[in-house]
Parts: C-alpha cells; structure tokens; sequence
C-alpha cells in the first residue's frame, strides 16, 4: 500500500491528531487532522495472515476473513488502526489472547513525519525489539499507523454463550477446558466455549452450564485491572472477565496516588518517540 499521500499529510511539523470513525476516541480538538488509508490490500489464507490500511473497518475486515473460514482478534467496531491503538481487547481475551498478538508488522509516520516499519509477516524474520507491541496501546502518540500485517484465526466449527448461577466462579472455570471466555458479575456466569459441536455440548454439560445469550451489558464506569485470583471478593456492580482480571465496574476508578512507575516509563518512552509531543498532543497513554 502506498502511504506516500499520508505520510506527507501528517508532515514533520505543527501538532497534528489522527482519527477513524471516532468509536474509540475521536480526534485532539483544535488540531489538524489526518485520517489512515483504508483497504484490504491482500490476504494469505494459507500463512493465516492479512494486510491492510489501518483506516480499515474492523466489520468489513472480519466479513473478509470469513470468506476464508478465518476471523482476527480485533474488538467489533470502529477501524483496525483504532482498535490496535487503543490496545483493548473484548471479553474474548481469555480464549484469543491480548490485542498485541495480532499486529505482526506495522508501517507507521514518525514524529518526524518518516515511514517506518516495524516487525515483519513471519516471527522468525524479525530480529531486535519488538517494536510492534510498543505501538498497540500508544494511542497514536508514538506514531501514526499507516498498515499492517494482521495474524489471523481458524473460524470455530460452533460458537455458543452458556449460563449458570454461580457464588464462585472458579467452581465452574476450573471445569472448562480453554473456554474463550468467562464472565461474572457476582452472581450469574456467562461462559462463550467453542470448537466441535459435540465437544463444547460435552464440556457445557460436565460443568453444569445451560445454552444462553451473552455476552451481558458490561458496565461504563471503569475498567480496572486486577489480580485474577482476587475477584471472587468484589463488590458492588461489575462484571469481571474470570481469568482474565479485566474488572467491568460502575463506578469510576480513581488511580492510587504514589509511585506509578508505568506512567513515568511511558512518559520517558514517548520523549524519545515525539519529544515535541506534536503527535496527539494533550493525550495521555
């Protein structure tokens, strides 16, 4: 794909922000905007691989996929580039992993309004930092995506959300064999299982689940993080990604004062990225 067009809109200079279709975040206010090229550009059923623009629809790309009986990891909604800038993953984690496994190469415009490119089509090709997974999360504030190489997954034979009542979740989670994900809110248990028909009825039944609808509404307020083992003692409104430690909660989280060494590596990561902070700027990772 060409990127000459967006390289030069994004430039060496001024403040200058990045937008999709806004589901994620829309654009810095009162700065330039540019916008991702978007476009399947090719896909490698074979190698399990695709490439495209990151203006690319997350929908459209899946409805690609399943021409070829494969699906990518990516949150439903908004652009490719977005989902991977804002680096969350939907309640699938548990079963399909983190959102940074699926970018495999990354073309991006530097601060410097440079094209770059990061990792490569194949591990086995790349050597040195994996620069790739320093970019999902960033939001856009250590480079502007351009295309990518995107690691794509077998569709399952079935796909089910079961239910059950459950005061524990590790009653029924200890039971299933690589569920895709389980969810509970204190309560109820929602668990998504997949691959042959028979087996996931099996496994359904051997842990006690009934055949449901879900994933359930997840809370708005705050989306926390926390230490797997420590949810079953939660409290109030939420809905937690067993497993996972991704807490759904009603309640806005306020961030614990003190040493927050991840913030200060952020912050040192992206001086040596955009030391003029002109990519994004006022945003914070």
């Amino acid at each position: 794909m060409d990127l000459t067009e967006f390289a030069a809109a994004v430039g060496g200079e001024g403040p200058v922000t990045i937008s999709g279709l806004g589901t994620r975040g829309g654009p810095v206010a009162g700065v330039r905007c540019v916008h991702a090229p978007a476009g399947i550009e090719w896909v490698q059923a074979d190698e399990m691989i695709v490439s495209c623009g990151a203006g690319t629809r997350v929908d459209e790309l899946v409805a690609a996929l399943a021409a070829h009986h494969q699906t990518v990891a990516l949150p439903a909604g908004g652009t490719v580039g977005g989902a991977l800038s804002v680096g969350h993953g939907d309640v699938r984690r548990l079963g399909y992993g983190p959102v940074r496994d699926v970018l495999l190469q990354a073309r991006y415009v530097s601060a410097a309004g440079e094209l770059v490119k990061a990792g490569g089509p194949t591990v086995k090709n790349v050597s040195g930092f994996d620069l790739c997974r320093l970019l999902v999360g960033s939001r856009g504030t250590l480079g502007f995506l351009g295309d990518v190489i995107l690691r794509t997954r077998p569709l399952p034979q079935t796909s089910q959300w079961f239910t059950c009542s459950a005061g524990d979740p590790f009653d029924v989670f200890t039971k299933l064999y690589k569920p895709i994900s389980v969810l509970w809110n204190g309560s109820q248990l929602w668990a998504l299982l997949e691959g042959h028909p028979r087996d996931v009825a099996e496994q359904a039944a051997a842990a006690g689940l009934r055949a449901g609808s879900g994933p359930p509404a997840l809370p708005v307020g705050s989306r926390r993080s926390v230490a797997p083992s420590t949810i079953a003692s939660l409290t109030g409104d939420f809905v937690a990604e067993v497993g996972v430690g991704i807490v759904h909660h009603v309640d806005p989280w306020l961030r614990p004062v003190g040493d927050d060494r991840a913030a200060t590596l952020a912050i040192a990561i992206r001086d040596q990225f955009d030391p003029g902070r002109r990519l994004n700027p006022g945003l914070d990772v």
